[in-house]
């Protein structure tokens, strides 16, 4: 018994409340406390004494934690997939939709490609105008006006 209630019930819980912090986080590191939990469900319900519940819990999570972790990530590992987008930057551009941030209008034509753009300094740049890529912000790019002689 840990504080009047049945230790079986208190691994019960701390399995289901690693699997769940697991599931939530994704980071390989409650799931060990799950399995801990399982080895200490174990040990409960074979008879042995609290302390040696708590004292398998804690070895087991922690041999996991520190031997079995490092391994799993690598095998798991996210690769973070390149898109290439920040090549445009630097890159001119000509504006096909005249940029005017606060009617939130806007748009360019880069390599072939039609992105919604904004103004750096919140000028409004028409149509035709030649701009220079600056910084990309989410799936809109920041654009500078290159001269005001190139409108058609």
């Amino acid at each position: 018994m840990i504080f009047g209630v049945d230790s079986l019930y208190i691994w019960v819980a701390v399995i289901i409340i690693g699997v769940a912090v697991e599931a939530f986080s994704l980071d390989l590191s409650a799931i060990w406390f799950a399995v801990g939990g399982v080895a200490a469900l174990i040990a409960a319900s074979i008879g042995l004494e609290v302390s040696a519940q708590l004292v398998i819990f804690v070895l087991f999570s922690a041999a996991l934690l520190l031997l079995v972790r490092p391994f799993c990530r690598r095998f798991l590992k996210t690769k973070k997939e390149a898109t290439n987008a920040d090549r445009i930057i630097g890159q001119s551009a000509i504006v096909t939709e005249g940029i005017d941030n606060i009617r939130e209008t806007g748009a360019v034509r880069i390599s072939g490609n039609i992105w919604t753009a904004r103004s750096a300094d919140d000028s409004l740049v028409p149509q035709g105008a030649m701009v220079e890529i600056l910084e990309i912000r989410g799936v809109k790019v920041i654009v500078k006006r290159l001269d005001k002689d190139s409108v058609e």
